[in-house]
């Protein structure tokens, strides 16, 4: 009996297992970022990044979806939850579709902007756009449930059918563009990002009408959360894009792969926002405070970051051999500095959040407005690459440091 109990107390939690799938597949896609760009070098690899890079700035667009259906599948339930969900489902199939529309339509200019060989690559991108944005809602739906093992197995499948669906596009397919097979992996991917699909919570009608003061409070969240997601495309992705406006392609590329590395924490970091928001709703809805979890997730955060940077630090040349190869060395020295921007980031997001599941919109405006700056400050400042970074870790402790301070104003006003 005692074993029995020994073992179930052991067992690995719906959390815990969310977790280490999170992980996993932050493994895979990095994988994926360290096989392109050892298999093509950094020139080709600038083009490889451009996509991952637009691939990133989608995810933070539909996350506005993700995250409402989240939360709201929380407060909603029966009837009225159906309803929400087939309404966001034609809003997000709708926005995914304008958007897919606008990439093919721009995409020679998008070409020339971005300097890439070949605007076919942003033409088939732009074909699985609204895929995505269906694949957010019904992760949103998993997510705010807790249904944290169908979650898992919708980033699983879109990781490895990305990852191996690309490779085997490229050795098959070895004349055509790699750029265009790199896009059309990705595409692909987002059908199978729809595995499991959550068709018991989908009602094709509307079985009760959503009142006027769900209608605006649904309204105000994805204003807000929209805003803030805008915040997240500008911090996460502005340098790659202006390094990439400003630089060689060569320099681009051993940029890039600085920045995939440096944001494993920001990785890391996203994994607890998934789980935060809805718990925060959750004890919100309870009238308990969430500050506990807060700093739980903090504290996990921060001691991953100070053990990521300091390896950065200690071991630069080992890392980027390592995992890009030789002929990315030269950024070996800027590797820790930009680890440490990415690490303020992640804690200032935490907070933003934080606040943003328990309808406290300041912060968001805060991180928006050091997002604006980290931009202009790129835009005006951009000598070297070692400038870029310097730049970015100047706003990001200057974000940190104002989350902080507002965090600590507010719980002294409660």
């Amino acid at each position: 009996m005692q074993i029995k109990s020994f073992i179930l107390s052991k067992r690995i939690t719906p959390e815990q297992l969310f977790m280490l799938s999170v992980l996993i597949v932050n493994g895979g896609n990095y994988l994926y970022n360290l096989i392109l760009g050892r298999l093509l070098g950094p020139t080709q690899f600038a083009d490889a990044a451009v996509l991952v890079t637009f691939l990133l700035v989608l995810s933070f667009i539909a996350m506005t979806f993700q995250l409402a259906t989240a939360k709201f599948s929380v407060l909603f339930e029966s009837g009225l939850f159906k309803s929400f969900v087939l309404r966001v489902y034609k809003n997000a199939l709708s926005v995914g579709i304008l958007l897919g529309l606008a990439i093919i339509i721009f995409a020679p200019q998008l070409q020339k902007l971005f300097n890439t060989t070949t605007s076919q690559m942003f033409v088939i991108f732009g074909c699985g756009v609204p895929f995505y944005f269906l694949m957010s809602v019904n992760r949103g739906i998993f997510q705010g449930k807790n249904e944290l093992k169908s979650l898992s197995v919708t980033y699983q499948a879109e990781m490895l059918s990305r990852l191996v669906i690309t490779l085997l596009l490229i050795y098959v397919l070895s004349s055509v563009s790699f750029s265009a097979l790199i896009a059309l992996g990705i595409a692909i991917s987002f059908l199978f990002g729809l595995i499991p699909f959550s068709v018991k919570d989908i009602s094709f009608k509307e079985t009760t009408i959503i009142d006027k003061t769900h209608l605006k409070s649904i309204r105000s969240f994805f204003i807000l959360t929209a805003f803030y997601e805008l915040t997240q495309i500008v911090i996460n992705n502005s340098d790659i894009l202006l390094v990439k406006h400003y630089f060689e392609p060569y320099e681009a590329g051993l940029y890039a792969s600085l920045a995939l590395i440096g944001r494993i924490v920001y990785f890391i970091a996203w994994m607890f926002v998934m789980l935060l928001l809805p718990k925060v709703v959750q004890l919100k809805k309870e009238n308990k405070s969430a500050s506990k979890v807060l700093f739980k997730y903090v504290l996990y955060i921060g001691v991953i970051s100070f053990v990521i940077v300091l390896g950065c630090f200690l071991f630069p040349k080992t890392i980027i051999t390592m995992l890009f190869g030789e002929s990315y060395i030269s950024m070996a020295s800027l590797l820790w500095k930009y680890g440490l921007a990415t690490s303020m980031f992640a804690l200032s997001n935490i907070f933003a959040y934080y606040y943003l599941s328990l309808d406290k919109y300041i912060p968001v405006i805060i991180s928006g407005v050091f997002g604006m700056l980290q931009m202009a400050l790129v835009v005006f400042f951009h000598e070297s690459l070692e400038q870029v970074v310097y730049m970015q870790i100047i706003a990001m402790v200057l974000l940190l440091l104002i989350q902080l301070t507002f965090y600590k104003l507010d719980y002294k006003n409660r």
